[in-house]
């Protein structure tokens, strides 16, 4: 169960959320073998001095678009297995947005199974 934060500036419409949301998600189940009802989301939008970042890091510029996200997942991937889940994420949005791939930041954060719950205080993994 990967949950995934997103994190946008104000003034991002429905649409447009939905399609990062999607973007995402379609990643997550394309790359990291996810099963596609395994949906869970958190979107936060942040007025313009909220959200802070370096408009240049490692030769990427960055533009007021920029979308932050940060996905909380189950160890154990490869590193190949993340990069191309970093790739897909960036070439959805990039592909259904007007957002390039140099304003998408994207955070994976790796625990143990046993750290989740899934409803009725239960660690159904542990």
């Amino acid at each position: 169960m990967p949950f995934v934060r997103i994190d946008v500036i104000e003034g991002a419409s429905s649409r447009f959320k939905a399609q990062i949301s999607d973007a995402v998600h379609t990643a997550l189940v394309d790359t990291f073998n996810v099963p596609a009802d395994d949906k869970f989301q958190a979107i936060h939008v942040h007025a313009p001095d909220e959200l802070v970042y370096a408009p240049a890091y490692l030769g990427i510029v960055h533009s007021k678009a920029i979308v932050i996200i940060q996905i909380t997942c189950n160890e154990g991937r490869t590193l190949e297995l993340k990069k191309a889940l970093y790739a897909r994420i960036a070439e959805l949005i990039a592909g259904s947005t007007e957002i390039g791939k140099n304003d998408v930041i994207i955070n994976l954060i790796e625990v143990k199974k046993e750290n989740w719950s899934f409803g009725n205080g239960v660690a159904q993994y542990g």
